[in-house]
């Protein structure tokens, strides 16, 4: 299993989900996905710079998948 986590948004992330679904790979099967919103120090001033930017984790099941994943998108 490897995992993969690209500093995307949720539209960015929707779109590659939906190209790797028509190239006919499942999710739960060959790879998953989340997705993690910006959070802020709500008590940090006023710095607004998130403390943990938006990314999306792809998690592939296979070492091949990950590694056509990130020559493609990486």
């Amino acid at each position: 299993m490897q995992q993969v986590t690209l500093y995307i948004d949720v539209i960015r992330t929707l779109e590659i989900v939906s190209e790797l679904k028509r190239h006919g790979w499942f999710m739960g099967k060959d790879f998953d996905f989340a997705y993690y919103k910006p959070t802020y120090d709500d008590f940090g001033g006023s710095n607004w710079e998130p403390e943990i930017d938006k990314h999306t984790m792809f998690t592939f099941y296979d070492d091949s998948n990950a590694s056509y994943f990130m020559l493609r998108w990486g």
